[in-house]
């Protein structure tokens, strides 16, 4: 097994070597599954802009099949390392925790045989964040975590439902309190890991997740529908994402239904994500109480499923809606609402989460409370009813990803959070904004551009949740 060749270097010095830890979300993997979505687009879009700037990064994920090599050039200056933790074979997410000591000696392993020494540990999720803190304090090199999303806060949502390991949260307390920065999404994901895990407010940065605008960029509608084969003059909402539960493709098909018979608004919903090509209820059980909900409340002509898609063909199909529509119950940041906001159309989501940080209710679209499907069928009959509107809210959404939701923005801002860390700045860079993060909410390396409006607006919004989080929730010990 060879060393990684040689990159340029940064300021003059040999490249600073990452290691990006991501258990169950690679580069490599299909989008669109149960357990592939946000987090294989950050690891893979943020490892590579970083080395763009010259850093030489190694993802570490789980070997989920026979077939894939040890190592894997995936781009310039980026490999996929593939360790043996568990089965060659899928395995839940939920599934994996018995296998992380596994990975983080696989990690060991594969180092030693390198040759690597990597100057910095940056966790994905959890179950990796455990294994970078554990390597971290071997290694004695720093590590940076963020948690895509976090255990109490996934436990408010889903109750019962939550299908977590017993031991989740105590092991995130423990990640939280060791890990040397914290990498928070959003503004509210920021104040959940205080108020919920008791993170120093001087460890996290709040650096926001971005969009492909070169991929994802507007088209007009006829030519996008002409590409996918989707014969309809009429107009078209189109939701794009995985098919689970707490995305409430339900609350969608409800909403739907009450334009259809009660405003008699003749409208086609585009539902686009699961486990196959082909929209199949075996593969993906979502699919099939989908189906079986717009049989029951007499709209199954006007549902159509276009199964998985991957990134270049999603542009598409977003590009043939006249609005884009996600309304979780529960989101810890979202990334298709920048999506469909890079593709020039207005995006109406729920205020949870991070949609609230990334839609500008009342110019980019629309936030709505969850689970109100009326709520929801108000502020598309608007849309829908006002071509103009919908223009003018579609260019604004282009221009508010472009100037604060880009991957090369967020690997500047991930480059300076590891500069400040490693070279022992403490205080924020007068330009970057790296480094402490005082209690007041700071976003590194901008502005907080919008985030009050945004804040302001899903207060205003019956059931929406701003960027506070509620306490009070009782969570296991470390």
């Amino acid at each position: 097994m060879r060393t990684m060749r040689t990159m340029r270097t940064i300021q003059g010095r040999e490249p600073r070597r990452i290691a990006f830890l991501s258990e169950h979300a690679s580069p490599a993997a299909l989008r669109g599954g149960v357990d592939a979505g946000g987090q294989n687009v950050y690891v893979d879009e943020v490892s590579r802009h970083l080395a763009r700037l010259g850093y030489a990064v190694d993802v570490f994920t789980r070997r989920d099949s026979p077939e894939l090599p040890d190592v894997l050039e995936w781009a310039p200056g980026v490999r996929i390392v593939h360790l043996d933790a568990g089965p060659a074979a899928y395995v839940r997410k939920d599934d994996l925790w018995p296998h992380m000591p596994a990975f983080r000696d696989a990690f060991s392993r594969f180092a030693r045989r390198d040759g690597a020494r990597y100057d910095l540990l940056h966790g994905n999720f959890w179950m990796s964040g455990w294994v970078a803190v554990e390597l971290g304090a071997r290694m004695d090199v720093p590590v940076a975590q963020i948690f895509h999303a976090t255990g109490l806060t996934k436990r408010r949502h889903q109750g019962a439902a939550d299908t977590s390991p017993a031991g989740r949260i105590g092991v995130e307390r423990a990640i939280v309190r060791r890990a040397d920065r914290l990498i928070a999404q959003c503004p509210s994901e920021r104040s959940e890991l205080i108020a919920d895990y008791g993170a120093d407010p001087a460890k996290i940065a709040v650096i926001p997740s971005a969009v492909n605008t070169s991929v994802f960029r507007p088209m007009p509608r006829e030519e996008a529908r002409r590409r996918i084969g989707l014969e309809t003059d009429g107009p078209v909402v189109v939701y794009v994402g995985r098919m689970l539960p707490r995305k409430d493709v339900r609350n969608i098909v409800r909403a739907l239904a009450l334009l259809v018979r009660e405003r008699g608004v003749l409208v086609t919903l585009l539902l686009v994500g699961g486990e196959s090509a082909e929209p199949d209820a075996a593969a993906t059980p979502e699919i099939g109480v989908l189906r079986a909900l717009a049989t029951e409340l007499g709209i199954t002509e006007y549902v159509r499923f276009a199964g998985k898609r991957q990134a270049d063909e999603l542009r598409y199909y977003y590009c043939a809606g006249d609005v884009a529509v996600t309304t979780p119950w529960y989101e810890p940041f979202g990334l298709t609402p920048l999506e469909g906001m890079a593709c020039g159309r207005p995006v109406i989501g729920a205020a949870v989460g991070g949609i609230p940080f990334t839609i500008a209710d009342g110019e980019t679209g629309y936030l709505v409370p969850p689970r109100d499907p009326a709520a929801l069928a108000e502020r598309l009959c608007a849309l829908l009813a006002d071509v103009a509107l919908r223009e003018r809210m579609g260019l604004a959404a282009r221009v508010r990803v472009e100037r604060e939701f880009t991957w090369p923005l967020v690997a500047e801002r991930t480059a300076a959070l590891y500069e400040a860390l490693l070279t022992g700045r403490t205080e924020p860079d007068s330009t970057t904004g790296a480094g402490r993060v005082p209690d007041r909410v700071t976003v590194v390396g901008a502005e907080a551009v919008g985030y009050t409006r945004a804040v302001e607006a899903a207060a205003s919004v019956p059931g929406g949740v701003p960027g506070g989080v509620p306490g009070g929730v009782p969570g296991e010990g470390a």
